[in-house]
């Protein structure tokens, strides 16, 4: 079985400030811009919503309304899915073609990459937890998982690329991993252009 790791550009906090605050846009725009996704994934939870889990959209008005939430932990994962769309809509997708798909423990071999060339600062096994969900919303025991990256984070692992680079101390990585230490030292450069923005991810 293979997985996926979709990441935004954003503010962490911003995002998880959505959720809660009975702001009626991001509904909006999302009945707009995710109408297709939204019936696709209904047509794809169909076994679970006739089991009593929300529509899509459902789980996302839930989420911006601060619920009511279902009281099954097996529907959590709508609610997942629904911050991921949140954070769709409010951030910039950046590019994820060393991680989708990926399979077995990809991300923690990426993670050993990094710390080879002693970037500490961030992890993108991280992004398969769900230590990133905002307070309040329901954990999947499954899919999807959520981490984040503050701003702050993402400039130190970045300092740490740098040094690297400078003291010589990059060692030769495998072409698969070297290509995906790439793509992550592309998502810290370009939170570095954009004062208090950091990355939020997730693994499904």
């Amino acid at each position: 079985m293979s997985s996926s790791l979709n990441v935004f550009l954003l503010d962490p906090a911003a995002a998880r400030g959505l959720v809660g605050s009975g702001d009626e846009r991001p509904l909006r725009l999302a009945a707009d811009r995710l109408r297709d996704e939204l019936a696709s994934a209904d047509d794809w939870f169909s076994c679970e919503i006739e089991n009593g889990a929300p529509r899509a959209a459902e789980a996302l008005r839930a989420l911006v309304h601060g619920g009511p939430y279902s009281a099954d932990r097996d529907h959590a994962f709508q609610y997942g899915y629904a911050y991921q769309r949140l954070c769709s809509l409010r951030g910039e997708f950046l590019d994820n073609s060393s991680f989708s798909p990926f399979r077995g423990a990809w991300l923690s071999a990426v993670d050993e990459g990094l710390a080879a060339l002693g970037v500490a600062a961030v992890s993108v096994a991280k992004f398969g937890y769900r230590s990133g969900l905002p307070a309040g919303v329901p954990r999947s025991l499954d899919f999807p998982g959520c981490g984040e990256w503050t701003h702050e984070q993402c400039l130190a692992a970045l300092a740490e690329f740098e040094r690297a680079e400078r003291d010589g101390a990059a060692p030769e990585l495998e072409y698969d991993v070297a290509k995906a230490v790439a793509d992550v030292r592309g998502w810290l450069r370009r939170t570095a252009e954009h004062p208090g923005l950091g990355v939020v991810g997730f693994v499904s």
